[in-house]
């Protein structure tokens, strides 16, 4: 059965890479019918901030990303939070002590953030870190000591880097052998006791049955150190799928101190949610078909490794807006005008049906916050130039626009009721009278009630929107402009 996870840790808002991680991890679990696991990993205590874990919470939930195991929803594998798994890191750090693949440290000052001479040398030199205590004299009595707990020096577990290449396979990036003198021997379990992010990961995958871990190509270049262990405890090492960097229109990696926004930031400008997730699809992975538009049901059933691209991808907030665009144009009307309403209360103050505002506008913004552009001309009609009544495709014209007005203005006087069909019909019989085109009556009566070169909504729709006492008015002050 396949299994994929996403593991976060609960240091700030979830950004656009993130997010995409966890959204891959699941397709694939989803279109192999297989399960998905939430797995915090809040090892790094120094680096925790207060309400993230609440944010991930909230943001898989936005986004649809519904997890079959994790935080309270325990399967078989938990607990899914690490700081509540320490004894198992321990467990497993002993274990490798014990095969000679791992080994107690005392020369890395951790806790100070310091760091000893021969590691300050290797640092400078850009070498990877290897310090000398594997092969100290005290070794044979740590090892004695450390069956019976009494190591009272400060010490940190570090992984014993053996001699020669490492070769794995990624899904993406294909072949890759590293040789091992290019590796440090990293640390396992920190001078507090805490396991570091790369060695609970590694156990973690393994407990919890990890077939295929998703994670950002800038974790290719310890994945030798992971398998290096995987090899060390005899587990099967599971698919790597590692993805390509998503790049802000600059080229730059996507940074919060660049500006650049995350999903939280998005959410709250006004994009929906289902429109990120389907452009942050697209970030990185190819349908192998035109088709844009993707439900998350969608996205599961079509999802294929082979459509990952190696190249890093460009987040275009421009194609995003598109995106954001087409989703609510497939809202259903409730839910539009639930969106638009507060927009809507806060810039009209006439007493029109806002309801229909809405479904006006709706296909024309990309944002629901859009619509006070769109309605500014309904409290106040404009100081407009007669210029708006001239159309060259339409062949409107400051005098046929006038005649049109004195024309159509006695017929609607006569109307008592200001509904769509008798106004529609009273209109287009008057066109018909005249032998006109359409757009020599509709134009003219359109213009002069918006005052605006476009409105959200035509003549007929207008007339019924603002009702006969508001209409007569703007049509008598359009046909006093072009009298002057």
């Amino acid at each position: 059965m396949i299994r994929t996870r996403f593991a976060p840790s609960p240091t700030g808002f979830m950004h656009l890479g993130n997010l995409r991680t966890a959204l891959y991890a699941y397709l694939i679990a989803k279109n192999n019918n297989g399960a998905f696991l939430l797995r915090i990993e809040d090892t790094d205590t120094s680096r925790l901030v207060e309400g993230s874990l609440q944010f991930i919470y909230k943001t898989l939930n936005q986004a649809g990303i519904i997890y079959d195991e994790g935080p309270e929803k325990e399967g078989d594998c938990g607990p899914y939070i690490q700081s509540q798994r320490r004894d198992i890191y321990q467990k497993y750090a002993k274990e490798l002590i014990k095969k000679g693949r791992a080994y107690y440290c005392f020369c890395q000052k951790e806790e100070k953030g310091e760091k000893d001479d021969s590691e300050k040398e290797q640092l400078t030199n850009k070498q990877p870190f290897r310090c000398h205590c594997p092969d100290s004299p005290k070794k044979a009595q740590i090892t004695e000591h450390s069956t019976q707990h009494s190591i009272e020096a400060p010490y940190v577990i570090r992984q014993l880097i053996p001699q020669g290449s490492t070769t794995f396979i990624d899904t993406v990036y294909g072949e890759i052998t590293v040789n091992n003198d290019e590796l440090e021997n990293q640390v396992l379990i920190k001078a507090d006791g805490m396991p570091t992010y790369n060695f609970a990961n590694v156990v973690d995958d393994h407990l919890m049955k990890i077939t295929h871990v998703v994670r950002g190509s800038e974790y290719l270049s310890s994945t030798p150190k992971y398998n290096l262990l995987y090899n060390s405890f005899g587990w099967e090492i599971p698919a790597y799928i590692h993805l390509p960097l998503i790049l802000n229109e600059n080229k730059e990696k996507l940074s919060k101190r660049r500006g650049d926004a995350n999903f939280e930031d998005l959410i709250e400008e006004g994009f929906l949610p289902q429109a990120v997730i389907n452009y942050i699809a697209l970030l990185g992975w190819a349908p192998g078909s035109n088709q844009e538009i993707f439900t998350l049901q969608e996205l599961a059933e079509n999802f294929h490794l082979d459509g990952i691209s190696k190249s890093p991808a460009v987040f275009d907030r421009a194609k995003l807006t598109w995106f954001n665009g087409e989703y609510i144009k497939t809202l259903t009307p409730e839910d539009f005008y639930e969106m638009a309403l507060p927009y809507l209360q806060s810039n009209i103050k006439t007493p029109v049906n806002l309801q229909k505002v809405a479904g006006y506008t709706q296909s024309r913004v990309n944002f629901a916050k859009e619509v006070t552009d769109l309605v500014d001309f309904i409290d106040q009609l404009p100081n407009y130039s007669t210029e708006l009544f001239v159309h060259k495709k339409m062949k409107t014209n400051l005098e046929n626009s006038l005649a049109s007005l004195n024309s159509i203005l006695p017929i609607l006087e006569s109307i008592d009721d200001f509904t769509y069909d008798t106004l529609h019909t009273a209109v287009f019989a008057e066109i018909e009278r005249q032998g006109v085109k359409n757009s020599l009556v509709l134009w003219p009566i359109r213009t002069a009630i918006s005052g605006k070169p476009t409105s959200f909504c035509g003549a007929i729709e207008l007339l019924e929107l603002f009702g006969k006492e508001e209409s007569l008015n703007r049509i008598k002050i359009g046909i006093q402009k072009l009298e002057e």
